[in-house]
């Protein structure tokens, strides 16, 4: 892993500072971030390991809880209890409140618009049209146009005149004042700022661009880095634990507990087994036999006291153990 990747630089007063700059950020970025970058991975690592061992469960159950708690009871108030009211009760009470609006509201009045406000409508249009309107005009509409023609526009043309006037003599007064602000402001603003941006911010913003480039850099390789380090550190450390661990106890399974629990089976829990099965085989018959010799004790006692031998499936049953 080099250090020192990364773009090349033009000889000049930047390139100068960079290489300058580069080597001792890197090192002390790489000294800071390794720390960090191995702790980041161990806690990624244990992240994984609760997610998927702990909190995936516990939200699993968590949302079964939650179903079974605040789902499904409203569901089953919603199915069973809100929309057979809906259903049975409140549509027929529905139906019944909007018959009985047509019935005592909509009926009357339409009745009252009908045979009582159009009369009275179309009376007042014909007073309007037959009455109001020529007296409205006679009083209002003729003396209105004589005093606009007459009087209102001539004083109106004058004040336009006016008007255009005052504001030739504004906007003359403003673009001198404007003029005269705007060289003062170049003057003694804008001139002086340029030269201070150019001469002395833009340096120093190109200085600080070049060592922000360069730190990012260096946190950008030292992060890849660390990287790498920490995977080197995890798998020697897996490699510890397996050899110190898992390897050992793979070995006591394999050379010492597996041959015992052969030996043990072989030995102890098969013979066993096998005289297990052997006392449970000759109970079975023993306990067979015994039924077979009561029922033909039994059978023959019958027969001596001159009672019915039974039912044939008595012979059946007992012919059943023999035929096996």
């Amino acid at each position: 892993m080099d250090l020192e990747k990364g773009p090349r630089e033009e000889p000049g007063g930047e390139g100068r500072l960079a290489v300058a700059l580069r080597m001792p950020v890197r090192i002390v970025v790489l000294v800071l971030v390794v720390p960090v970058r191995m702790v980041w991975d161990a806690l990624v690592v244990a992240g994984r390991f609760l997610g998927d061992r702990v909190f995936r469960p516990v939200g699993r159950a968590l949302l079964w809880v939650g179903r079974a708690v605040l789902v499904w009871p409203f569901v089953a108030l919603w199915r069973w209890v809100l929309v057979p009211l809906w259903r049975w009760v409140l549509v027929p009470l529905g139906v019944a409140l909007r018959w009985l609006g047509t019935v005592l509201v909509v009926v009357p009045a339409a009745a009252l618009y009908r045979w009582v406000l159009t009369p009275l409508g179309h009376a007042a249009v014909w007073f309007c049209a037959r009455v109001l309107t020529p007296l409205g005009r006679g009083l209002f509409v003729v003396p209105a146009v004589w005093l606009y023609r007459w009087v209102l526009t001539p004083v109106g043309h004058a004040l336009l005149w006016c008007g255009r006037g005052l504001a030739w003599l504004g906007s003359l007064l403003v673009t001198g004042i404007g003029t005269a602000l705007y060289w003062t402001v170049r003057v003694l603003v804008v001139l002086p700022v340029y030269a201070v941006w150019r001469r002395l911010l833009a340096p120093v913003g190109r200085a600080l661009a070049v060592v922000a480039r360069e730190v990012g850099a260096a946190f950008g390789h030292a992060w890849r880095i660390a990287g790498y380090i920490s995977l080197a550190v995890g798998r020697a450390l897996a490699v510890f634990f397996r050899w110190t661990l898992v390897e050992p106890a793979r070995w006591v399974y394999r050379t010492v507990l597996t041959p015992v629990g052969h030996a043990v089976r072989d030995a102890v829990l098969r013979p066993v087994a096998e005289a297990a099965r052997s006392v449970g085989r000759v109970t079975r018959d023993a306990l067979r036999s015994v039924r077979v010799t009561a029922r033909q004790v039994r059978r023959d006692v019958r027969r001596a006291l001159g009672m019915p031998a039974g039912p044939a499936g008595i012979g059946r049953r007992e012919r059943r153990p023999a035929g096996r």
